[in-house]
C-alpha cells in the first residue's frame, strides 16, 4: 500500500546549533557549513534555489549554482535575458535557498542583486569547459524553441564558424552577486524543536537572533 505524503517523518539528531559556537559574520558562519556539506561528499553542496520576482509579485525558482562567495556576496551566472535575469532587472532582490539532507541543514539568504563587472564575467566564462562555452552563446534561454534538433543544429553551427578559436563570452551573459541583509542557518533536531539562528544586518552591524522552529 502507498504510504501517504502526510504520513511521511523524519527524526533529525545529528547536530546542534549553538549561539555560543557560531560565527560572528554570517559569509563565514556559511563557509563553515559550506565546508563542512564539501567533506561529507555530498554531491553538488553548491546547489542553491534562486527565487526571483516580477514587479506583479509573481515568484519563479530555480536551482543554479552557487560559483563563489567574494566581495560580500554570493556569486552566480546565468543569461541577462533569462527569465531569472528578466525578473532581476525588473526586480534586483532575490532569495537564495541551500539545502544539505545528509547534514540536516538548510541556510536561507535574502538580499538585493548587483552584476558582476564584465571583467569578472569574462574571467569566469573562459575558465569554462568548452561545451559549457559553446552552450552560454547558442542557447536562447528562456525562450521558446521547436524542438531538440533545432538546438543541436545551433550548436552544431555555431562551432563550425568558430573554426577552431575560442567562443568569446557573449554579451547577454554573466555574473550576479546576491549581498545578503538577512541570513538564517537552520538545524534540524530531535522532537521537531529545530534550533533556527538569523542574521539581520542593520547599518553595517550583524544582529543575531534565535527564531522559534
Amino acid at each position: 500500500m502507498t504510504k501517504k505524503i502526510s504520513d511521511l517523518r523524519k527524526e533529525y539528531i545529528t547536530s546542534s546549533l549553538d549561539e555560543q559556537y557560531i560565527q560572528a559574520d554570517p559569509l563565514l558562519q556559511f563557509q563553515d557549513w559550506f565546508n563542512e556539506a564539501l567533506g561529507s561528499g555530498i554531491e553538488e553542496p553548491n546547489a542553491m534555489v534562486l527565487s526571483t520576482s516580477d514587479l506583479d509579485g509573481n515568484v519563479s525558482a530555480r536551482v543554479v549554482l552557487l560559483k563563489g562567495i567574494e566581495n560580500g556576496g554570493f556569486q552566480f551566472f546565468t543569461g541577462y535575458e533569462s527569465q531569472k535575469g528578466i525578473q532581476l532587472k525588473l526586480n534586483p532582490k532575490a532569495a537564495l535557498t541551500f539545502h544539505w539532507h545528509a547534514l540536516e541543514r538548510q541556510v536561507r539568504v535574502e538580499g538585493k542583486v548587483l552584476k558582476m563587472s564584465r571583467k569578472e564575467t569574462v574571467a569566469y566564462f573562459n575558465s569554462r569547459p568548452m561545451d559549457s562555452r559553446v552552450s552560454a552563446c547558442v542557447s536562447p534561454q528562456s525562450l521558446v524553441i521547436p524542438d531538440r534538433v533545432f538546438l543541436e543544429s545551433m550548436r552544431e553551427g555555431f562551432i563550425l564558424d568558430l573554426q577552431g578559436l575560442p567562443p568569446a563570452c557573449p554579451e547577454n551573459w554573466g555574473g550576479y552577486i546576491l549581498k545578503p541583509g538577512r541570513i538564517e542557518f537552520w538545524q534540524g533536531r530531535a522532537r521537531r524543536l529545530h534550533d533556527r539562528i538569523r542574521y539581520r544586518k542593520q547599518g553595517r552591524v550583524w544582529i543575531i537572533e534565535r527564531l522559534a522552529p
